[in-house]
Order: C-alpha cells, then sequence, then structure tokens
C-alpha cells in the first residue's frame, strides 16, 4: 500500500480520543494502537449495521493485515476513523480503515483481510448475499 485510501460514500465513522497509555516513548500515538482502533471500527460497524438477529452464529476473524503509518498522533488530537468494505472473496471481505487527524491528514490507513466464521460448524463460509448488500451498497 502506498496510495491514500479514499472513503467509499456509505464510509462508517466513530472518533477516537487517545488516553495516555495510547502514548508511546515518542509521544505519539503508538503503532499498535491504530490497528486496535482499526478492529474497534471493524467490529462497531458489524454491530452497527446488524442486528444481534443476523449477527447469531458468525463471527469474523483476520487473516492479514497491512498498515501504512503517514501522521503521528499526538495526546490532545482527536481522530476520525473511516471504514468500508472493499472486494469480496469467497469467505473474505477486504476492509479498509483510515485514521484522519484533527486536520483532516491520514496519520494511518489499513486493509484487512476479514473471513465470515460459522460458529457452529467452527469453519470459514460463504459471506451470505445481505452481508454483501448491506455493507457494499453505494450511498
Amino acid at each position: 500500500m502506498s496510495k491514500v485510501f479514499q472513503p467509499a460514500p456509505n464510509a462508517f465513522s466513530m472518533t477516537f480520543t487517545p488516553t495516555a497509555a495510547d502514548i508511546d516513548a515518542n509521544e505519539h500515538v503508538n503503532n499498535v494502537v491504530y490497528l486496535a482502533w482499526a478492529q474497534d471500527l471493524a467490529i462497531t460497524h458489524w454491530e452497527a449495521w446488524t442486528t444481534p438477529e443476523e449477527r447469531a452464529g458468525w463471527s469474523w476473524v483476520a487473516r492479514r493485515h497491512e498498515i501504512d503509518y503517514r501522521r503521528e498522533l499526538r495526546l490532545d488530537e482527536i481522530a476520525t476513523g473511516l471504514t468500508w468494505a472493499g472486494e469480496l472473496k469467497g469467505p473474505r471481505f477486504e476492509r479498509y480503515v483510515r485514521i484522519d487527524g484533527p486536520d483532516g491528514e491520514m496519520c494511518a490507513q489499513s486493509r484487512t483481510d476479514w473471513v465470515l466464521i460459522d460458529i457452529a460448524a467452527r469453519r470459514p463460509a460463504r459471506v451470505l448475499d445481505w452481508m454483501v448488500e448491506r455493507f457494499t451498497a453505494k450511498t
């Protein structure tokens, strides 16, 4: 990854406020925190756009993460995270995350391959049509 991701029209967003525990020896948000925020965004997006009944029986696991860091984020800055679904590949969905600083500059971005898991079978499952429609609809 090298180019800055441009959010999809239906991107889901939330804000993050760094805590003192998020700050590393370089006085900015630690790289691991960005990865945690990317996961928090994905989970919150899934929970916001589905009902408990729709989620029952399904789980997601990360298969691969790629992350780029561009701008440091400091303790007194609030970040905006955006996430959206990318390409579907059988049981895998690409998910993009972009975390911007208060100035709108991209601090970090990631692409993750998430795999849908059938909880009862304890195996990957093909992503269901309603999931594809819900998370890739252009709004």
